[in-house]
């Protein structure tokens, strides 16, 4: 049964193996490399050297520098109507001579840009469901040039990623359109001296060059010539907010940092005293005691102190007298006065009424506790010694 099985297995492999070397083959297929380096940052990297080759002087800037006269500007991703200044300067400069190329990506102040330029983008309004022509992913647009005679061949170019729902339309005589039964999708018309060309897509970008007859449609849509200076304007790829500040700003980004590490140092936690530590000298007992007395005075342990003077001297006196506990108050008193010769009305007043308010009184209270112990010890003491 085991051999059986091996045998079945094997015949359904040799049967898959056969099937697919029937039904496949190997074929090279071209796969564009990623972008690196400057193309990968630069969307205009193929566009420049594409103008490079045919002689012209290209470069890319991310903010508006006035060129030549006669130079060509062509604006991707650019924002119109967020400086008026910088806008009011590509119109002076257009109107002086410049030839300006705008693409779709043009983003704010439409209204001031077709007001000032004349072309207009126009919505198609139509049902989405049933569209009058169908989507083309590259279009055939025929060329249309002012002043050149009805019979004359037309010229064609292949656009790709055109948008689909707009056009270009204008009130002014264009001078040079390209357009199919979609309507009109690159026009130029004059403004000034100089000349504004408005794409409906953007072929120039990155890869874009390179599909269907976008070369050909640069080198019209600039009218480019040899020794043109040609400058691709994008903000779609700016500078971070940090390194705008380095570049404009560095030596007060370097005199911050240095003022904010210098406080953080004087702030930041030392790893040992600001100075040497003294030496360790044992105290005497008095020096303990005094100190531990001056620490309850100034934590507020006034009546703890004076308690432990009161109970201490009750001590003594109770190895003097027997009975002594039991006595009232002006005996307990009487008695200290005959032991150690001081007052007895001090006494009482020392022991049960301290005047703990201010801190000198307690000092004085608290020595005569202290020093009727003590009589009463040193006392007892030489009356053992003389009874030895």
């Amino acid at each position: 049964m085991r051999r059986l099985l091996w045998a079945v297995g094997m015949v359904t492999l040799a049967a898959v193996g056969l099937w697919v070397a029937n039904n496949t083959h190997w074929a090279e297929t071209k796969v564009p490399m990623p972008l690196k380096g400057e193309a990968l940052t630069n969307p205009f990297y193929a566009a420049q050297r594409f103008a490079d080759r045919l002689g012209a002087r290209a470069s890319w800037r991310r903010d508006f520098a006035v060129p030549a006269p006669d130079a060509v500007v062509v604006l991707s991703a650019w924002n119109w109507g967020v400086n008026m200044s910088r806008t009011r300067a590509v119109e002076n400069w257009v109107e002086a001579g410049g030839r300006l190329v705008v693409d779709s990506t043009l983003i704010g102040g439409e209204e001031d840009f077709e007001d000032w330029s004349g072309i207009v983008h126009d919505i198609r309004e139509f049902d989405q469901d049933k569209p009058p022509f169908p989507y083309q992913k590259c279009r055939a647009l025929e060329q249309t040039i002012a002043g050149k005679p009805r019979d004359a061949p037309a010229l064609r170019y292949q656009v790709c990623d055109l948008e689909f729902y707009t056009y270009l339309t204008t009130e002014r005589d264009a001078e040079w359109t390209l357009g199919d039964t979609s309507g009109i999708h690159v026009m130029r018309v004059p403004v000034g001296s100089g000349s504004v060309t408005v794409i409906n897509g953007s072929p120039f970008r990155y890869r874009n060059l390179f599909d269907a007859d976008h070369g050909a449609l640069f080198v019209a849509a600039t009218e480019l010539r040899r020794g043109d200076e040609i400058v691709f304007l994008t903000e779609d790829d700016y500078p971070s907010l940090v390194a705008l500040m380095w570049r404009y700003g560095a030596p007060a980004v370097v005199l911050s940092v240095t003022v904010m590490a210098l406080l953080l140092w004087r702030g930041a936690v030392r790893f040992g005293p600001l100075a040497a530590e003294p030496p360790s000298a044992r105290r005497s007992l008095a020096e303990q005691i005094r100190g531990t007395g001056r620490f309850l005075l100034r934590q507020g342990g006034a009546e703890s102190l004076h308690a432990a003077c009161v109970r201490a001297l009750d001590e003594a006196a109770e190895t003097r007298v027997t009975g002594y506990s039991r006595g009232t108050a002006q005996e307990r008193a009487a008695t200290l006065a005959r032991l150690t010769g001081f007052d007895a009305g001090a006494l009482m007043t020392a022991i049960h009424h301290p005047r703990m308010r201010r801190a000198h009184e307690l000092r004085r209270t608290v020595a005569l506790l202290e020093a009727a112990r003590r009589l009463i010890t040193t006392e007892r003491r030489r009356t053992s010694h003389g009874r030895h």
